[in-house]
């Protein structure tokens, strides 16, 4: 029956004992006759061959039952969701109490349609191989050649170079890494899905890594969470809206050689904002071929070393025309009116927060808007309270105290972008869509 049949019912069985094969089947039968009428009796169905044999495999452990039921159907599909439910009706076999859940109702005939479009592809594939015209000859040889530099890293469609090249550029799909062959670059590898896997986090490790994702709101998840378990250099930015395999070579490039340090992405607001000062103000280059947004966050100042030449000649670039460096008497006035901007990643109000809030141990905590205003203010160990309370959602949350996942998955649940905390916390799951930054 299973050769014929259209659809199998795939269910789970547990019971509170020992019982054998014999006992589920007789359950089945014995539970379900009459239940759903004449049309839909189990025995009936079997006798026309509309319903095939019940297949059951049962284990015994610590005193009780686990199994599998897979029934095989020929009916149609709402007739067959109708028997799959009656099974879970079954609450006893044997001598005692059971539980049946269907796992799945698997279409049988889509995995012969998957075998026939395989199958169809192989057949097609011969018969263009045999019937090349010479007008195709060096199209199809570069075609082949670019499908079969693409490999498997850890299970992960990756280009040729990438196991041994110190830099990857790491993208969505197997359709991205193709596209990246297609313009020659070779050291491009797939995380296939949202969850980042494990490969890909110990494959950064060590290397230059760039991400270049779509530029969508499913690339800027990717590449958060890319962050938390692997290291990021740098990112490609993609233009809104668009995917990598959707660009053209000159877009590919473009977007390559502008790439921006990870550092200026983390302390923006979203990868949004980057594009929108990338069409506006332009980019600055680094010495390595990356690009970085005219507008520089407090915090990545804050962090870098004192500039060299090379940075001073960035600087001057964002004051609008201003040739002086940090000697010109308007310099300080200049570099705040940049940083202010509504375009720009941070807002330098907040450092007013973090001092007097951290640096001060006032041992309070404080929720602020997007521009920085004071929206709530508290006790440090009553800010989840304080959080949930709040009739306006928080940009950032400021407190000087450890951060805990209890804190991390109310800021999640609230919708807010930013934690600033004193230290690192005991937590397991660092939410996506919350960023933590330590200031103690």
């Amino acid at each position: 029956m299973q050769d014929t049949a259209k659809y199998l019912i795939h269910a789970d069985i547990t019971a509170a004992g020992v019982v054998e094969r014999s006992d589920v089947v007789g359950a089945v039968f014995g539970q379900t006759e009459g239940l759903l009428g004449d049309e839909l009796d189990l025995r009936d169905l079997q006798d026309s061959k509309k319903v095939g044999r019940i297949d059951v495999e049962i284990r015994s452990e610590g005193g009780q039952s686990f199994g599998e039921i897979t029934v095989a159907s020929g009916l149609d599909r709402v007739e067959t969701a109708i028997l799959a439910a009656a099974l879970e009706t079954i609450e006893q076999v044997g001598p005692c109490r059971a539980e049946i859940e269907v796992a799945e109702i698997e279409d049988v005939r889509s995995a012969k349609r998957r075998e026939v479009v395989e199958r169809a592809t192989e057949l097609l594939n011969d018969f263009e191989e045999k019937s090349i015209q010479t007008a195709d000859i060096v199209e199809t040889v570069r075609q082949q050649v670019r499908v079969a530099d693409v490999t498997d890293y850890e299970g992960l469609p990756a280009g040729p170079r990438v196991a041994d090249s110190d830099a990857i550029v790491v993208v969505e799909g197997r359709s991205d890494v193709m596209q990246l062959l297609k313009y020659g670059i070779k050291n491009a590898v797939a995380v296939e899905g949202t969850d980042v896997p494990d490969a890909i986090a110990d494959l950064t490790a060590g290397r230059t890594v760039t991400s270049f994702l779509d530029g969508d709101r499913g690339g800027d998840l990717i590449l958060k969470e890319l962050a938390q378990v692997g290291d990021v250099d740098y990112v490609a930015v993609t233009p809104t809206g668009k995917s990598v395999e959707d660009l053209s070579r000159s877009e590919v490039m473009s977007a390559l050689r502008d790439k921006v340090p990870y550092e200026t992405v983390a302390s923006a607001k979203s990868l949004d904002s980057i594009r929108e000062e990338m069409s506006q103000t332009g980019e600055s280059t680094t010495a390595d071929g990356g690009a970085v947004t005219a507008a520089i966050s407090d915090d990545t100042a804050d962090n870098q070393p004192a500039p060299d030449a090379q940075t001073g000649s960035a600087q001057t670039e964002t004051a609008d025309g201003a040739t002086n460096g940090a000697n010109s008497p308007n310099a300080a006035a200049v570099t705040d009116a940049a940083t202010e901007s509504d375009d720009g990643p941070t807002i330098p109000s907040l450092s007013d927060h973090i001092e007097a809030v951290i640096r001060n141990h006032s041992e309070t905590a404080r929720l602020v808007d997007e521009d920085a205003t004071l929206l709530a203010e508290g006790v440090a160990d009553d800010v989840v309270s304080l959080l949930e309370s709040t009739e306006d959602v928080p940009n950032t949350v400021v407190i000087d105290a450890d951060c805990s996942q209890k804190l991390l998955d109310v800021a999640a649940q609230r919708g807010v972008d930013v934690v600033v905390a004193a230290g690192h916390g005991e937590y397991v799951k660092q939410p996506t869509a919350v960023q933590v930054r330590i200031e103690g």
